[in-house]
């Protein structure tokens, strides 16, 4: 078939009833739905995970919508013509200039350890080779996988075939808006409040600020902020007249009783005074009164401002690590 042709699939030849081709739009959302399901139990997957959960077909639908040339760039296998397994390619520029290639697949247990997900590896490698070329990002290119601290086949893949850990993201939930300890007091001249939209592009620069000289983290237009601009729960902190810190909450769309504390960016010149614990309850409080009954944030494993102390203090607790790993690409 078409997208095996130079792609480094070779392999499959040598594996009778298995098939790679292309993603063909919404026939294929139920099935690849079924391959996360089937994939839970044993890879351990937090189906209420605000990183990376069960995807229902409406969502990978979505998904997949956002994806560039998705027929060209996510590719299913069948095996005796159901569907087993797929993989997915994205893009994007990182702060420091590096484009990160990112590819993500998926393989029912009952299919693995026959060298069908490294022949997904292969496709994935090889497509990206070609898309480098396209793009001309060659200079500063690489090659980006995930995979979760509890995904021991595909951590033992990727570590095999030279992948390095490079970040780890750690994601807490808090099970019970019912139960939040009280606030502390803040110094004169502090306020915490809701943000309007004249607030906006304050709340943007505070967040990217946060971020400066941070690594492995994506370029975020002010464009791209407003866009998803979700105000109800939204808190900040001003120190006089000047924003010192916000914290971005909302409700998960896909299931409205639990919270997300997407960003919490407290400025250089204004940490240990209290601002990141009164943001981050107020925003709680928010949430449950809107009616979420639990929370979840993540946060990086290596954060040197060490804020999962902070977020265990209000009573978050740690479920999965989400690792993400990188290899040079050879064009």
């Amino acid at each position: 078939m078409g997208v095996n042709s130079g792609d480094g699939l070779a392999a499959l030849e040598r594996m009778p009833g298995y098939v790679f081709r292309p993603y063909r739009g919404q026939e294929d959302h139920g099935a690849m739905a079924a391959v996360r399901l089937g994939c839970a139990e044993r890879d351990r997957i937090d189906p209420r995970s605000i990183v990376e959960g069960l995807p229902t077909a409406a969502e990978i639908a979505e998904a997949s919508a956002k994806s560039d040339d998705p027929s060209q760039n996510q590719v299913l296998v069948e095996h005796d013509g159901g569907v087993v397994g797929y993989s997915t390619i994205r893009w994007w520029q990182e702060r420091d200039g590096t484009w990160l290639y990112l590819h993500r697949g998926y393989l029912l247990p009952e299919h693995r350890g026959q060298g069908i997900g490294s022949a997904m590896l292969n496709w994935a490698e090889s497509r990206i080779r070609r898309l480098v070329q396209q793009h001309g990002t060659a200079r500063t290119a690489v090659l980006g996988a995930n995979a979760m601290a509890s995904e021991q086949d595909a951590t033992k893949l990727l570590l095999d075939r030279g992948y390095r850990r490079v970040f780890g993201l750690v994601e807490l939930e808090l099970a019970d808006l019912r139960q939040l300890p009280d606030d502390k007091p803040l110094r004169v001249g502090i306020r915490v409040g809701p943000i309007d939209p004249s607030g906006y592009r304050a709340a943007w620069k505070t967040v990217v600020d946060s971020y400066a000289g941070a690594a492995f983290t994506q370029r975020w237009t002010l464009e791209s902020f407003l866009a998803t601009a979700d105000s109800a729960c939204w808190r900040a902190a001003w120190d006089g007249e000047q924003m010192a810190g916000v914290a971005l909450c909302s409700i998960r769309r896909q299931d409205p009783t639990v919270g997300e504390v997407e960003e919490l960016s407290v400025r250089k010149e204004s940490r240990r005074l209290g601002l990141g614990r009164a943001l981050l309850l107020n925003g709680l409080r928010c949430l449950r009164e809107h009616g979420a009954e639990t929370a979840r944030l993540y946060t990086g494993t290596a954060n040197p401002h060490r804020s999962y102390d902070l977020y265990e203090s209000v009573g978050f607790r740690r479920q999965n690590v989400h690792v993400r790993y990188r290899k040079p690409i050879t064009v």
